[in-house]
């Protein structure tokens, strides 16, 4: 169905796409390459939200040459007015002949709808071109458009004995300086850092993005059932800041609103925070991908109910013993057939540290592209 060379240039495309790793959110990463006669003669990628989409920059690059040239584009084309015009109108009024999608838009305000309008006026089109590396692009913004959810990442950094602090709550560090830059990149490509409040009283971390370019800063999201959050914390000095709670018994919600902090109340049944509902209001704000820096109780609870998509988990060679905290506090397990497979997808090292990335196999997942 497709060629060896649809296959290079939708890799181009994909690599195009790459570009907006960090600054395209809410919008979809996405690239585009335009051929005429085997030869490129535009490229372009969408950078940020507003701004044009990865095929206006083709086009401009391509100018007359576009005129039955083919289009491969990682997204089906927009056919609707959003902050920008659609790019369908833009591929059409250019004399493009032919358009291939890596894969179909799953914005229902798309979802198919950019390919007929295209056929319908004379151009061919064809998707489904390294669908899967494009899903794997934007693992977020599909999970929110298919199931109204976040793509939920973890990192955990533990020893080689699975420990993440000692007995007495210590942690400071546990991985070394190269892992803890790779830690960034994964911070920069997220919407949300989401916590817990028992890490905050512990760590007082700050949870932003540091010595990445250009990069935006995340929400950062803290669970805590009771607002206890010090006034003081790190993680409120600098905004966006949304805490979600479920009781107020000290009457504290109006001091933290008056910091400029964004509460969100979600109780359940137990009187804690409803993760779910949380994760819910989290897609409801366009945040496509959340990367969780927690301890153990929230880690364990995300596990427990099934909202983790993938975890990042960095090993650092040391012992830590068998009183230290674990990753996960979760329901004791009787049988081996209650443990959670994880399918990995990704090891190497990161200075004396080894990186495994692994999807639980709890659900479907999408793959893993780094």
């Amino acid at each position: 169905m497709f060629t060896a060379s649809d296959h290079l240039y939708m890799s181009r495309a994909l690599q195009l796409a790459e570009r907006g790793l960090y600054t395209t959110s809410p919008n979809p990463r996405v690239g585009c390459v335009i051929v005429n006669q085997q030869k490129i003669v535009g490229e372009g990628a969408h950078l940020k939200a507003g701004e044009p989409h990865a095929e206006v920059h083709a086009l401009q690059q391509a100018g007359a040459l576009a005129k039955g040239a083919t289009a491969y584009v990682t997204l089906e084309p927009c056919s609707h007015h959003g902050r920008t015009p659609p790019c369908a109108d833009a591929l059409l009024k250019a004399g493009i002949k032919t358009v291939i999608a890596a894969m179909v838009d799953p914005n229902p305000l798309v979802a198919g709808q950019g390919l007929a309008y295209l056929q319908s006026q004379g151009i061919a089109t064809q998707s489904g071109l390294m669908q899967t590396q494009a899903q794997a692009l934007n693992p977020g913004f599909v999970t929110r458009m298919v199931h109204q959810k976040p793509w939920v990442r973890c990192k955990v950094a533990a020893s080689l004995d699975g420990k993440t602090a000692m007995e007495n709550g210590h942690s400071q560090w546990v991985t070394s300086e190269a892992a803890r830059q790779d830690v960034q990149h994964w911070r920069a490509r997220s919407c949300a850092m989401l916590t817990g409040v028992g890490t905050v009283l512990a760590d007082n971390p700050r949870l932003t993005v540091r010595d990445i370019p250009n990069a935006r800063q995340p929400l950062r999201v803290v669970v805590d059932s009771t607002l206890r959050t010090p006034i003081e914390a790190h993680i409120l000095q600098d905004s966006p800041v949304l805490i979600a709670y479920a009781q107020d018994p000290q009457q504290r919600a109006q001091q933290m609103k008056d910091l400029g902090v964004m509460l969100f109340h979600a109780p359940n049944a137990q009187g804690k925070v409803c993760l779910a509902t949380l994760l819910r209001h989290l897609a409801s704000l366009q945040m496509n991908e959340v990367m969780v820096e927690a301890g153990q109780c929230l880690n364990g609870a995300l596990m427990a109910l099934k909202l983790i998509d993938e975890l990042i988990m960095y090993y650092a060679p040391k012992l830590m013993g068998g009183a230290a905290q674990n990753m996960f506090a979760m329901p004791s397990l009787l049988h081996m057939d209650q443990a959670i497979q994880l399918d990995i997808q990704d090891i190497r090292q990161f200075g004396p540290d080894i990186r495994l990335i692994a999807q639980p196999q709890y659900h479907q997942a999408l793959p893993y592209v780094d």
